[in-house]
């Protein structure tokens, strides 16, 4: 499975994995629901399962994903500041660009 993150959405993460209340935990990218042929998405501060695998970022930041699920695997978290500050998880692999 792959995962990217853009340089902005890595530097809030280190952000907040540095934090004492996250101590031995890891970034989680997860869908919040699948619909069709696309999902919605969100992440969180967490630890692995046994249904979890463990993928490494070309950021230094590793990532849980849930084994086996398609819509996680090519998954991109972005941040951006305008036009309004905050995350976006796409899945440009799946055709999936942006919330509709």
């Amino acid at each position: 499975m792959k995962c990217k993150i853009s340089r902005s959405a890595a530097k809030v993460i280190r952000a907040e994995l540095e934090k004492p209340e996250s101590e031995g935990k890891l970034l989680r990218v997860f869908v919040t629901h699948a619909h069709g042929d696309h999902a919605h998405y969100g992440m969180g501060v967490d630890v692995p399962s046994d249904h979890d695998v463990v993928v490494s970022t070309d950021s230094g930041i590793d990532v849980i994903l849930e084994k086996g699920n398609e819509f996680l695997d090519g998954v991109r978290v972005d941040y951006f500041y305008l036009p309004e500050e905050g995350f976006v998880i796409t899945n440009p692999s799946k055709g999936n660009h942006g919330d509709h």
